[in-house]
């Protein structure tokens, strides 16, 4: 009897030893950093348990055990707190830190940029190429594309902030244009607010329809103040706005990089050599400073401009002065 107790004893013993191994060794393993030698992305699919998670990281190619994965989870209380998304395994990173990332949804990001000046359509097109979106706005129409991001609007052009934008990879499209539609919001009514008094606008849309004018037209960065004023006073005086880019615009596919004379007298809604006014919308994206041009342009008595060949403008306050210019730089 007693040569029992001392095996059973030993027995205990052993298995306390395992043990307290087990936990050592484990408790190691998810401290130690995960062995490879590169950055490795994998995708949590929506509705995913720890087990299923797990599997699906070890068939990204993530070397590490799945079994002992969902263990750290589950002893950790994380298991069902795991966010569905597309993460990297970053170089000397552990499993508690991965799974530490996968819980707080720090997933992978990627960047797009849109381009001042841009169309609606060039700005489409760049989202609709992208490899790490989801393209869940293709076939839409553009009236449905903005139904799907909630906006008042019904014509796309001009309502989107040119900037940078970061985002987690395999996003769906609808974000890429709510955020950029938001960040146009909340830029024109900041400089709304600002404006300078007595402008010519009945709201905050055609200043951003002039916005998009001083975009198209500037060539020098420093002139965006002038450009704005010459538009500006140009509509406070009833005469015709005569800009190239918004014919160009209601020309569409058929401007070929030339603008001809006949253009210039066929009839568009946005042809402002035949019709008084701003345009009915805008006819690009335009960024900030164009925004914050149109709203606080320069005080001046210069109705015209023409474009110097390097970039610059010589502005005019009459026809005589303009002629002379022309004459002088484009002639």
């Amino acid at each position: 009897m007693a040569s029992l107790k001392k095996f059973l004893v030993f027995c205990i013993l052993i298995l306390l030893a395992l043990s307290a191994a087990g936990v050592w060794w484990f408790t190691n393993w998810m401290d130690a950093p995960i062995r490879h030698d590169k950055q490795i992305e994998f995708t949590i699919k929506s509705g995913s348990n720890i087990r299923s998670a797990s599997r699906q990281l070890v068939d990204a190619g993530v070397p590490i055990h799945p079994y002992l994965f969902e263990i750290l989870a589950r002893v950790t209380g994380k298991a069902a707190s795991l966010k569905a998304g597309s993460f990297e395994l970053q170089l000397q990173e552990t499993p508690q830190q991965l799974l530490q990332k996968m819980v707080e949804g720090k997933f992978s990001l990627t960047s797009l940029s849109i381009i001042e000046g841009w169309s609606f359509k060039q700005m489409r097109s760049a989202i609709d190429a992208h490899p790490a979106i989801r393209h869940d706005t293709t076939g839409l129409s553009d009236r449905d594309l903005l139904i799907k991001i909630g906006s008042k609007y019904t014509h796309p052009e001009g309502l989107f902030f040119p900037d940078t934008y970061l985002f987690a990879k395999n996003s769906s499209d609808v974000q890429v244009y709510q955020q950029a539609h938001q960040a146009m919001l909340t830029r024109l009514d900041e400089a709304w607010r600002k404006r300078a008094q007595n402008l010519p606008y009945k709201d905050a849309y055609q200043a951003l329809v002039m916005a998009s004018i001083i975009e198209k037209e500037t060539g020098q960065a420093s002139e965006r103040g002038m450009i704005a004023s010459v538009f500006v006073n140009r509509l406070r005086s009833g005469m015709l706005l005569q800009t190239d880019p918004t014919v160009i615009y209601g020309m569409g596919d058929r401007f070929q990089g030339n603008i001809r004379k006949r253009d210039l007298t066929t009839d568009t809604p946005y042809n402002t050599y035949t019709r008084a006014g701003l345009p009915p919308t805008p006819i690009a994206l335009p960024g900030l400073d164009a925004i914050r041009a149109a709203l606080n342009p320069e005080p001046s008595n210069a109705y015209y401009f023409v474009a110097r060949g390097n970039g610059t403008s010589q502005f005019s306050e009459n026809l005589n002065e303009h002629n002379r210019a022309v004459n002088k730089y484009q002639r």
